[in-house]
C-alpha cells in the first residue's frame, strides 16, 4: 500500500512545485505590470527597489530635472558660504528662474507621464507665491528680494518639503530600436517560460503515447490552459493555468467556482435545447394539422408516412381492455356497499315522493317493512348490473357488438365532422391552442424549471454516489 501511494505523491510533489513555481511568475508578472504606476510609491517607501528595477523598465535620471535639483543644492551650499544678498547666490538664483520657465515650457514630465505631476507644482507655487501664473510664481520665488522678504530657511523648507519631492519623481526612459520603450524583463521571464515550455513538451508527449490516435496538436490542446504560460505578451492571462494548476495540486479549493460555473453554462444549454425541442415537437404537430394528416386519421385513410407497428398488438385496445377488467373484477366489488347506500337513498326519496306511501307511514310496521324493501331492491339492482357487466365481458357475442359500436361510431363521428365542414375549424382552433402554448408556457418552463431540474439532478447524483437510494434507507 505505501509502494502504490509513494507514485502518487510523488506526481501531487510535482504538481506542487511546478504550481508554486507559477504562483512565483505570475507574481513577478503583476509586479511588472504594477511597477511604472506604483513606482513613485517604491521610490518614496523602498527607494531599493527602485535602485534594482529602474535599469530593467530602462528608467534613468531625467537630466533636466537633475540639473535643477542639483541647481538648487548647489544655491543652499552658497547661501550657507556667502549667504543670500552676494553676487554668487545671485546668480544662482537668475539661472534656477530660467531652469523653473524651461520646466513648464518644455516637455520635461511628458515622458514619464507625469504632466499631473507638474500641474501640481505649479498649483502649489502659485498658492504659495500668490501669482495668477506658475512661471511669474517661480520667478518671484526665485528671487533675493522675495527670499530677503519672506524669509531664506522657511521657504527653502517648503521647496525641500512639498516641490523637490515632486520634481525627483521625474524620469527619462530609454528607447529601443523598435521604437518602443525599453523593457527587459523578458530576461527575468525567459527562464520561466522555457521550464514551462519543457513541462508542456513531456506532457504532450506523455499524453500522445496514452491515447495513441491523438496528434500533436490534440495532445497540446489537452492542455490548452497551459499555452498562457508561453506568452510573451498578455501575461496576465497566466492567472488562469495558476488556479488551474493550484486545484490541481490541491493547494486551491476551486469545485465551487467550477460548479457554478458548470451550472450556469449547463442552464443556458438546457433552456435553449428545452425551447427548441418542444417548439420544434409543437412545430411537428402544427404541420402536421395543415398538411392533412388529422383528416386522413379520421377518414381511416393511409397516413404519407406508414405507421409502425412492433408488436402486432393494438396497445389503445389493449389498455382499455386491461383498465376495463380493472374496474368491473378489482374496482366495482369493493365500492359495492356503496353504490347500495346511493341507491337505497334515490329509492327512498322517490317513494316519499308518493302521496300515498307517505300517508301509509303512519301506519305501525310500514317504515321497517319499506326500509327492507329499499335495501333489498337496490341489492338486486346492483347485483344485476354487476353481473351485466361480467357477463358482457365474458361473452364473445357482446365484445363482438361493442367492437362494431365502437367501429361504426367512429365511422359515424368522422363522417359528420367532414359533412359539416368542421375538420377547417377544428384544425385552424388546434393549430392556435399551440401556438399558445409555445407563447405562454415554453418560455416559461425554460426559465423557472431548468434550476430546479439541475438541483434535483445532482442531488440525486450524490445520493447515488453516496450509496443511498431515493426512497430508501
Amino acid at each position: 500500500m505505501a509502494e502504490s501511494q509513494f507514485p502518487k505523491r510523488l506526481q501531487i510533489g510535482f504538481e506542487r512545485l511546478i504550481a508554486i513555481t507559477a504562483v512565483v511568475n505570475l507574481c513577478l508578472v503583476l509586479f511588472n505590470l504594477s511597477y511604472l504606476p506604483w513606482r513613485d510609491f517604491y521610490w518614496r517607501k523602498f527607494p531599493q527597489i527602485t535602485r534594482i528595477y529602474d535599469p530593467i523598465k530602462g528608467i534613468e535620471p531625467h537630466r533636466d530635472t537633475t540639473n535643477y535639483l542639483e541647481t538648487v543644492a548647489a544655491l543652499e551650499e552658497q547661501v550657507s558660504q556667502t549667504g543670500l544678498n552676494s553676487t554668487q547666490a545671485r546668480t544662482k538664483l537668475e539661472e534656477l528662474s530660467r531652469l523653473s520657465t524651461e520646466m513648464i515650457d518644455g516637455n520635461v514630465f511628458t515622458v514619464a507621464d507625469k504632466i499631473g505631476t507638474l500641474e501640481k507644482i505649479k498649483n502649489r507655487m502659485r498658492s504659495h507665491v500668490g501669482k495668477d501664473s506658475a512661471k511669474q510664481a517661480l520667478n518671484t520665488f526665485w528671487s533675493q528680494e522675495y527670499l530677503s522678504q519672506q524669509g531664506w530657511k522657511p521657504e527653502i523648507n517648503f521647496f525641500n518639503q512639498q516641490i523637490k519631492p515632486l520634481i525627483s519623481t521625474n524620469y527619462y526612459r530609454r528607447i529601443g530600436e523598435n521604437g518602443e520603450f525599453l523593457d527587459e524583463f523578458w530576461l527575468i521571464d525567459l527562464p520561466f517560460i522555457a521550464l514551462f515550455a519543457l513541462e508542456l513538451l513531456i506532457r504532450t508527449a506523455y499524453i500522445r503515447r496514452r491515447y495513441t490516435d491523438f496528434s500533436w496538436l490534440d495532445a497540446v490542446l489537452w492542455r490548452w490552459y497551459d499555452i498562457f504560460l508561453l506568452l510573451p505578451f498578455w501575461r496576465w492571462l497566466r492567472v488562469i493555468p495558476v488556479l488551474i494548476r493550484l486545484d490541481q495540486a490541491q493547494l486551491l479549493n476551486l469545485h465551487p467556482i467550477r460548479q457554478r460555473i458548470h451550472q450556469g453554462i449547463l442552464t443556458n444549454f438546457a433552456e435553449e435545447i428545452t425551447e427548441l425541442v418542444v417548439v420544434r415537437v409543437i412545430n411537428q404537430i402544427q404541420g402536421s394539422i395543415k398538411r392533412g394528416d388529422f383528416t386522413r386519421w379520421l377518414s381511416q385513410q393511409e397516413n404519407l408516412r406508414p405507421y409502425i407497428d412492433i408488436n402486432d398488438v393494438n396497445e389503445i385496445e389493449a389498455i382499455a381492455n386491461l383498465l376495463v377488467q380493472t374496474v368491473v373484477y378489482e374496482v366495482l366489488p369493493k365500492i359495492q356497499p356503496e353504490i347500495i347506500a346511493i341507491l337505497r337513498h334515490n329509492i327512498d326519496t322517490v317513494l316519499y315522493q308518493v302521496p300515498i306511501y307517505r300517508n301509509l307511514q303512519t301506519l305501525p310496521g310500514v317504515g321497517q317493512a319499506q326500509t327492507q324493501i329499499s335495501e333489498q331492491l337496490a341489492t338486486q339492482i346492483t347485483t344485476n348490473l354487476y353481473n351485466a357487466l361480467v357477463s358482457a365481458i365474458n361473452d364473445p357475442v357482446s365484445a363482438k357488438l361493442t367492437s362494431q359500436l365502437v367501429q361504426r361510431f367512429s365511422q359515424a363521428l368522422s363522417g359528420e365532422v367532414q359533412k359539416k365542414q368542421l375538420l377547417t375549424e377544428i384544425q385552424s382552433l388546434f393549430s392556435d391552442f399551440l401556438e399558445e402554448v409555445k407563447l405562454n408556457y415554453v418560455q416559461r418552463l425554460s426559465q423557472e424549471d431548468i434550476d430546479q431540474i439541475l438541483n434535483q439532478t445532482r442531488q440525486l447524483r450524490t445520493q447515488v454516489v453516496g450509496g443511498v437510494l431515493p426512497g430508501r434507507k
